[in-house]
């Protein structure tokens, strides 16, 4: 399976200005979207338009986190909270979690292939 990771852990020392903030406004948008995900579940979810429905609001900023610190040949199985993680790492997209979508298996494992040695 191909690395679905697009962020890269990043040499202090050699991290400008510019790139620092675009890393910071990407994350930024990731966790917005995330968040506003939630909140157009849980009003499917309110209005009827959905049966049922647990999100992640509240746990984005650790998961964007936690997103850059994973490397190729990690296993990640999701967890119904784990919205901004799979957002992050390219596993979903916010399409993908919409309660009025076809739902993601809960089993569904990501396994990001192991770095050539």
């Amino acid at each position: 399976m191909q690395n679905l990771f697009s962020s890269e852990v990043i040499d202090p020392e050699k991290l400008s200005f510019d790139k620092f903030r675009e890393e910071v406004l990407k994350d930024y948008q990731i966790a917005c979207e995330s968040r506003e995900a939630s909140l157009l579940g849980r009003k499917e979810v309110l209005t009827g338009k959905a049966k049922f429905g647990i999100f992640g609001d509240g746990k984005e900023v650790p998961q964007v986190a936690m997103a850059k610190f994973f490397k190729p040949g990690d296993f990640y199985a999701g967890y119904y909270r784990d919205q901004t993680l799979a957002f992050a790492t390219g596993a979903a997209t916010v399409e993908e979690f919409s309660p009025s979508c076809t739902p993601i298996p809960m089993s569904h494992t990501i396994h990001i292939a192991p770095a050539d040695r």
